[in-house]
């Protein structure tokens, strides 16, 4: 169910995918676009496509559990430079979810540049963990925001859209600033997420329902995540 209110006259950033009578926590989905477009998202658009499969499997898996599942609206294609467009929207996702649902604590997964946009935002009071897919991690993105927070990192080794080694640098730089941070290497992964479909969207589930506390971590990660891990050791999956 797709929430298309308006806050402020400006439209909603927040979209719902399943409501709950008594949230206890939430997912929000961020999906790909572009460095640079000022125009918005085309109503056929692929990048948020793609992460449809991840939301219906994250609101099946999560079903009777007490969490609101949503998708973050972008009002541009692009990320845009300093505008960091995507980053915004997410943080008024983010502050129109406090205002629905109160303080829930939130898992963000983000793919590509949505992945970056999770990044950004997990500062925000709300989260508590990020899944990033295949994340557009350049070498001068903060981390100092992180600390506390839970990341996981997975990139495919045939993606050539966006760097692995960059995603790992990125995961010791967070650790380094006091995040939780793993890094996990999807062998045979490409950036569109296509081949090994299957197991992209097993992984991922596994990681929301695990970060959320509703099923046990992916051994690959609990160990790292667990607090023991002086830095990130990169898993393989």
């Amino acid at each position: 169910m797709a929430d298309a209110s308006r806050v402020a006259g400006v439209r909603s950033a927040l979209v719902t995918r399943t409501t709950v009578r008594v949230p206890e926590a939430a997912v929000l989905v961020l999906h790909g676009g572009r460095s640079d477009g000022l125009g918005p998202p085309p109503r056929w658009n692929p990048a948020g496509a793609r992460m449809r499969p991840f939301t219906r499997a994250t609101a099946r898996a999560t079903r009777g559990d007490g969490v609101f599942v949503g998708e973050v609206r972008y009002r541009h294609r692009g990320w845009n430079g300093d505008r960091n467009d995507a980053a915004l929207d997410a943080r008024r996702a983010l502050d129109e979810l406090a205002q629905r649902v109160g303080e829930v604590p939130v898992v963000l997964v983000g793919h590509s540049m949505g992945g970056r946009a999770a990044l950004r935002v997990a500062g925000h009071p709300l989260v508590r963990s990020v899944v990033a897919l295949a994340p557009w991690c350049p070498e001068d993105e903060p981390v100092a925001h992180l600390h506390g927070r839970r990341l996981v990192l997975v990139h495919g080794d045939r993606d050539r859209t966006t760097r692995p080694d960059a995603s790992w640098r990125f995961a010791v730089r967070a650790t380094d600033a006091g995040a939780r941070s793993c890094a996990v290497l999807m062998r045979g992964g490409d950036h569109a997420m296509l081949r090994r479909a299957a197991d992209w969207h097993r992984l991922t589930v596994s990681l929301v329902t695990g970060l959320l506390g509703l099923t046990p971590l992916p051994p690959v990660v609990a160990e790292q995540l667990s607090g023991d891990a002086a830095s990130p050791v990169t898993r393989e999956w």
